[in-house]
C-alpha cells in the first residue's frame, strides 16, 4: 500500500509555506478553540482526525482543536439542532448536497472558493468531480476529506462456494440466489433498517437499473417531465416489494440498528450471506473482525429486465464525509488551514492505511479489495449520491419513510410515489 503525494503538494505544506497561504492575524497569547464535529465513531478513524489535529496544534501554538465524533444518525440531528440555534461548530463533516446546500442557502457556511483559488496546488489534488457534491452556484463549500465510497454487494465467498453460487449479474440471477439460500436456511440479505438510510441503498440502485439517473434528476430538478410518479419508481417500489416477498432479508430487517453492527452480526454468524452497503464496511469489518474479513468479497447490483440504465452505475460519493466551515466560526482562517492538514498526504496516507482512498489525484494502492472498488468508480457510467444526502432534507426524510414503508408492505408502490411527489411539490412551492 502506497501514497506518492506530489512533490508540490509536499512543498507547500512545508508549515512556513502553509501559513504563508492562509492570512493571519498577530498571534494571540490567549488560547484560542475551534470546535470540530463528525461522525467517525469508531477509534481507528477518530484517532486519524485526530493526528491531523495534534499536527494542526503542533504548528498553531495556541490554538486548540476540540474534536467530537458522533454516531451517523445521532450527528445528523445534533448538527441540526446546532446550525438551528446558530451555534454550530467551526468545522463540520456532511455528505454535501441538499442538507449542506439548506446551511449555505442561510448564510452559515463558508464559501471556501477563494482560499482554494489562492491555493490552486493543493485544489487541483483533488479529482474534480469530487467537489460536485459541495458545489453550490459555482462556489464550492466543503472538502472531501473521507473515501471513495459506493454501494455494493458483500457476500461470504465461503457459503457461495458451498452452494455452488456465483455472484447474479442479472435480476434473474439474484432472485435464484435469494432462494437457493432460503432452501439452506440462510439469510440471502442481512439488512439493519432503523436506521432508514441502508434499505434507500435497495430502491436508489432499482430506480437506476429501471431509468438511470435522468429520471432522479430530472424529478428532484422539479424539470418539465420529471415526478416521483414515474414509473421509473413505482416500479423500483415493485422490485424492491418482490424482494421481501422472496424472503431476502433476515427477519426483523426494520428493527435492526446499524449503528451498533446489526447487519455485520448476521453475517459474522454465517446467518446471513450477503448485505448491500458502502464500501466502507471493508474497513468497519477488516476491524471489528479481520478473520471474517478474508472470506469477504463483493459484487455490484445486478441489472433489472428491460432497465434503461446502464449496469456500470453506481451510487455513493467521491467524498463520502466533506469538512466545512460555519460561518459563526470567529477563526476561519485558521479553520481552513485545520482542513488542508485534515486532507493533506499525511492524513490520506492515513486513510489508506485503514482502506479508505480519498479522491486524489495519483493515489495508488496494492490492496486489492480497494483497488476492485476505484476500478468500479472508474468504469460507471455515473455516480449518483445517496437520494437522502442529495435531495432537501425534508424531501430526504419523506423518501426514507417511504421507503421503509415499502420493506414493510405497509404502503404500495404507486401509495409511496405519490407521497413522494407531493412532498417534492410541497418543497418546490416554499
Amino acid at each position: 500500500m502506497q501514497f506518492k503525494p506530489s512533490r508540490t503538494f509536499t512543498r507547500l505544506l512545508g508549515s512556513a509555506a502553509v501559513a504563508a497561504l492562509v492570512p493571519l492575524a498577530a498571534q494571540a497569547q490567549e488560547t484560542k478553540t475551534i470546535t470540530s464535529w463528525d461522525l467517525r465513531s469508531d477509534t481507528t478513524t477518530a484517532g486519524i482526525v485526530r493526528d491531523a489535529m495534534d499536527r494542526f496544534e503542533e504548528a498553531n501554538p495556541g490554538y486548540v482543536v476540540e474534536d467530537s465524533h458522533f454516531a451517523n444518525d445521532a450527528y445528523k440531528t445534533k448538527l441540526k439542532i446546532a446550525f438551528g440555534a446558530n451555534e454550530p461548530p467551526c468545522i463540520f463533516a456532511s455528505w454535501g448536497g441538499g442538507p449542506l446546500k439548506e446551511y449555505v442557502d442561510s448564510d452559515q457556511v463558508v464559501d471556501l472558493t477563494p482560499y482554494l483559488d489562492a491555493n490552486p496546488e493543493f485544489k487541483d489534488r483533488f479529482v474534480p468531480a469530487s467537489f460536485g457534491p459541495v458545489t453550490f452556484n459555482d462556489k464550492i463549500y466543503g472538502l472531501p476529506a473521507e473515501n471513495t465510497a459506493v454501494a455494493v454487494i458483500f457476500y461470504n465467498t465461503e457459503i457461495f462456494d458451498e452452494l455452488d453460487l456465483t455472484p447474479p449479474e442479472t435480476w434473474d440471477e439474484l432472485m435464484n440466489v435469494i432462494s437457493v439460500l432460503n432452501e439452506n436456511n440462510i439469510a440471502p440479505f442481512a439488512l439493519a433498517n432503523k436506521n432508514k438510510w441502508p434499505g434507500s441503498m435497495y430502491f436508489v440502485l432499482l430506480a437506476d437499473r429501471i431509468g438511470g439517473p435522468e429520471a432522479f434528476r430530472k424529478a428532484a430538478a422539479r424539470e418539465e417531465g420529471g415526478s416521483f410518479e414515474d414509473p421509473v419508481f413505482i416500479e423500483a417500489g415493485e422490485r424492491l416489494q418482490e424482494l421481501v416477498e422472496a424472503d431476502a432479508f433476515a427477519r426483523g430487517y426494520n428493527g435492526l440498528d446499524y449503528d451498533v453492527g446489526g447487519s455485520r452480526r448476521l453475517l459474522y454468524a454465517d446467518r446471513a450471506a450477503m448485505e448491500l452497503m458502502g464500501s466502507w464496511e471493508m474497513a468497519t469489518i477488516r476491524n471489528e473482525n479481520p478473520e471474517f474479513a478474508e472470506k469477504v468479497d463483493f459484487f455490484t447490483f445486478p441489472s433489472v429486465p428491460d432497465g434503461k440504465g446502464d449496469p456500470s452505475n453506481v451510487i455513493g460519493t467521491l467524498g463520502d464525509n466533506y469538512v466545512s466551515i460555519a460561518s459563526a466560526c470567529p477563526y476561519k482562517d485558521k479553520a481552513f488551514e485545520l482542513l488542508t492538514y485534515l486532507t493533506n498526504d499525511d492524513a490520506a496516507a492515513a486513510r489508506l492505511a485503514d482502506q479508505r482512498v480519498m479522491p486524489l489525484k495519483g493515489i495508488t494502492t496494492e490492496d486489492p479489495f480497494l483497488n476492485k472498488v476505484l476500478e468500479v468508480v472508474g468504469e460507471a457510467g455515473s455516480v449518483q449520491l445517496w437520494y437522502d444526502q442529495e435531495l432537501p432534507p425534508a424531501l430526504g426524510e419523506v423518501h426514507k419513510d417511504t421507503v421503509q414503508q415499502l420493506f414493510g408492505l405497509s404502503i404500495t408502490p404507486e401509495e409511496a410515489a405519490a407521497e413522494m411527489e407531493q412532498a417534492a411539490q410541497a418543497e418546490a412551492r416554499q
